[in-house]
Protein backbone atom coordinates (compact mmCIF):
# COMPACT_ATOMS: atom_id res chain seq x y z
CA UNK A 1 0.00 0.00 0.00
CA UNK A 2 1.29 3.49 -0.30
CA UNK A 3 1.21 6.33 2.07
CA UNK A 4 -0.50 8.97 1.29
CA UNK A 5 0.14 11.13 4.43
CA UNK A 6 2.62 14.21 3.57
CA UNK A 7 2.67 13.37 0.47
CA UNK A 8 3.40 17.38 0.14
CA UNK A 9 6.73 16.95 2.15
CA UNK A 10 7.85 13.95 0.67
CA UNK A 11 7.48 15.81 -3.05
CA UNK A 12 9.43 19.15 -1.17
CA UNK A 13 6.25 21.44 -1.44
CA UNK A 14 5.13 21.98 1.77
CA UNK A 15 6.64 22.50 5.43
CA UNK A 16 3.86 21.10 7.55
CA UNK A 17 5.74 22.92 10.77
CA UNK A 18 5.92 26.46 9.08
CA UNK A 19 3.01 25.89 7.81
CA UNK A 20 0.94 25.27 11.31
CA UNK A 21 3.33 28.14 12.84
CA UNK A 22 1.44 30.70 10.41
CA UNK A 23 -2.45 29.69 10.35
CA UNK A 24 -2.08 29.42 14.44
CA UNK A 25 -1.60 33.57 13.81
CA UNK A 26 -5.16 33.97 11.99
CA UNK A 27 -3.75 36.63 10.32
CA UNK A 28 -3.97 37.06 6.75
CA UNK A 29 -1.28 35.09 4.38
CA UNK A 30 1.32 37.27 2.33
CA UNK A 31 2.44 34.76 -0.02
CA UNK A 32 5.31 35.86 -2.36
CA UNK A 33 6.47 34.15 -5.23
CA UNK A 34 9.23 34.05 -7.47
CA UNK A 35 9.05 33.18 -11.45
CA UNK A 36 11.36 32.73 -13.67
CA UNK A 37 9.62 35.67 -15.70
CA UNK A 38 6.99 37.15 -12.99
CA UNK A 39 6.98 38.19 -9.19
CA UNK A 40 3.59 37.00 -7.69
CA UNK A 41 1.48 38.00 -4.92
CA UNK A 42 -1.86 36.73 -3.16
CA UNK A 43 -3.12 38.06 0.38
CA UNK A 44 -5.03 34.97 1.34
CA UNK A 45 -6.79 33.59 4.44
CA UNK A 46 -7.12 29.87 5.94
CA UNK A 47 -10.21 28.40 7.21
CA UNK A 48 -10.31 24.84 7.94
CA UNK A 49 -7.50 23.85 6.13
CA UNK A 50 -8.91 25.68 3.00
CA UNK A 51 -6.98 28.48 1.69
CA UNK A 52 -9.05 31.34 -0.53
CA UNK A 53 -7.11 33.98 -2.14
CA UNK A 54 -8.38 37.69 -0.86
CA UNK A 55 -6.34 39.75 -3.65
CA UNK A 56 -3.68 38.96 -5.87
CA UNK A 57 -1.16 40.54 -8.58
CA UNK A 58 0.76 39.60 -10.61
CA UNK A 59 4.22 42.10 -12.17
CA UNK A 60 2.71 41.44 -15.26
CA UNK A 61 -0.27 44.06 -14.47
CA UNK A 62 2.18 46.31 -14.11
CA UNK A 63 1.85 46.87 -18.15
CA UNK A 64 -1.12 48.05 -17.31
CA UNK A 65 0.24 51.30 -15.71
CA UNK A 66 2.75 52.26 -17.37
CA UNK A 67 6.11 49.90 -16.39
CA UNK A 68 8.54 49.61 -19.29
CA UNK A 69 11.11 47.20 -17.56
CA UNK A 70 11.80 44.08 -16.49
CA UNK A 71 8.89 42.15 -14.97
CA UNK A 72 11.30 39.82 -12.52
CA UNK A 73 13.58 42.81 -11.34
CA UNK A 74 13.76 44.78 -8.00
CA UNK A 75 11.52 47.86 -8.99
CA UNK A 76 8.79 45.80 -10.32
CA UNK A 77 8.54 43.39 -7.25
CA UNK A 78 8.54 46.52 -5.12
CA UNK A 79 5.66 48.05 -7.71
CA UNK A 80 3.82 44.34 -7.40
CA UNK A 81 3.90 44.68 -3.74
CA UNK A 82 2.72 48.21 -3.49
CA UNK A 83 -0.20 47.48 -6.29
CA UNK A 84 -1.07 44.30 -3.98
CA UNK A 85 -1.15 46.71 -0.88
CA UNK A 86 -3.11 49.30 -2.74
CA UNK A 87 -5.61 46.14 -3.50
CA UNK A 88 -5.85 44.54 -0.59
CA UNK A 89 -6.40 48.39 1.47
CA UNK A 90 -9.86 48.34 2.07
CA UNK A 91 -10.00 45.26 3.03
CA UNK A 92 -6.92 43.58 5.08
CA UNK A 93 -5.22 46.25 7.51
CA UNK A 94 -2.56 43.56 9.16
CA UNK A 95 -1.35 39.94 7.47
CA UNK A 96 1.96 37.52 7.94
CA UNK A 97 4.55 37.09 5.57
CA UNK A 98 4.75 33.56 3.96
CA UNK A 99 7.83 32.74 1.72
CA UNK A 100 7.53 28.92 1.69
CA UNK A 101 10.38 27.10 0.96
CA UNK A 102 12.27 29.60 -0.69
CA UNK A 103 15.34 31.20 0.96
CA UNK A 104 15.21 34.34 2.67
CA UNK A 105 17.67 36.38 1.77
CA UNK A 106 18.73 40.07 2.65
CA UNK A 107 17.53 42.63 0.21
CA UNK A 108 16.24 39.84 -2.48
CA UNK A 109 13.09 40.43 -4.25
CA UNK A 110 10.86 39.00 -1.28
CA UNK A 111 11.59 41.61 0.59
CA UNK A 112 11.43 44.36 -2.19
CA UNK A 113 7.71 43.13 -2.60
CA UNK A 114 7.37 43.28 1.36
CA UNK A 115 8.02 46.82 1.45
CA UNK A 116 5.97 47.96 -1.26
CA UNK A 117 3.02 46.66 0.41
CA UNK A 118 4.18 47.83 3.97
CA UNK A 119 4.66 51.45 2.02
CA UNK A 120 0.85 51.52 0.42
CA UNK A 121 -0.36 50.78 3.99
CA UNK A 122 -0.65 47.28 4.53
CA UNK A 123 0.99 45.90 8.09
CA UNK A 124 3.22 43.45 7.82
CA UNK A 125 5.79 42.79 10.35
CA UNK A 126 9.42 42.24 9.00
CA UNK A 127 12.59 43.33 10.17
CA UNK A 128 13.74 46.55 8.45
CA UNK A 129 17.33 45.42 7.99
CA UNK A 130 15.70 42.66 5.71
CA UNK A 131 14.36 45.50 3.02
CA UNK A 132 16.49 46.42 -0.20
CA UNK A 133 17.93 49.79 0.10
CA UNK A 134 15.51 52.84 -1.43
CA UNK A 135 18.65 53.34 -4.24
CA UNK A 136 18.11 49.95 -5.51
CA UNK A 137 14.26 49.98 -5.06
CA UNK A 138 13.97 52.73 -7.29
CA UNK A 139 16.74 51.32 -9.96
CA UNK A 140 19.71 53.09 -9.24
CA UNK A 141 22.01 50.31 -10.89
CA UNK A 142 19.67 51.00 -14.34
CA UNK A 143 19.26 53.70 -16.97
CA UNK A 144 17.64 56.93 -15.92
CA UNK A 145 14.32 55.98 -18.41
CA UNK A 146 13.95 53.20 -15.91
CA UNK A 147 14.24 55.35 -12.85
CA UNK A 148 11.71 57.90 -14.50
CA UNK A 149 9.81 55.08 -15.25
CA UNK A 150 9.68 53.67 -11.87
CA UNK A 151 8.39 57.16 -10.33
CA UNK A 152 5.17 57.50 -13.01
CA UNK A 153 4.37 54.02 -12.80
CA UNK A 154 4.25 54.46 -8.58
CA UNK A 155 1.87 57.66 -9.39
CA UNK A 156 -0.57 55.83 -11.60
CA UNK A 157 -0.60 53.09 -9.36
CA UNK A 158 -1.60 55.44 -6.31
CA UNK A 159 -3.54 57.78 -8.34
CA UNK A 160 -6.47 54.69 -9.44
CA UNK A 161 -6.62 52.92 -6.52
CA UNK A 162 -6.52 56.07 -3.96
CA UNK A 163 -10.03 56.53 -6.27
CA UNK A 164 -11.80 53.59 -5.57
Amino acid sequence: MKKVKFRRRRQGKTDYKTRLALLASKLPRLVVRKTNLYIIGELMHSKEAQDSVECYTNSKELLQYGWQGSMKNLPAAYLAGFLLGCKAKDKEKKAILDIGLQNSTKGSRIYAFVKGAIDAGLSIKCKQEMFPSEERIKGKDTKAEARKNFSVTKEKIKEKWSKK
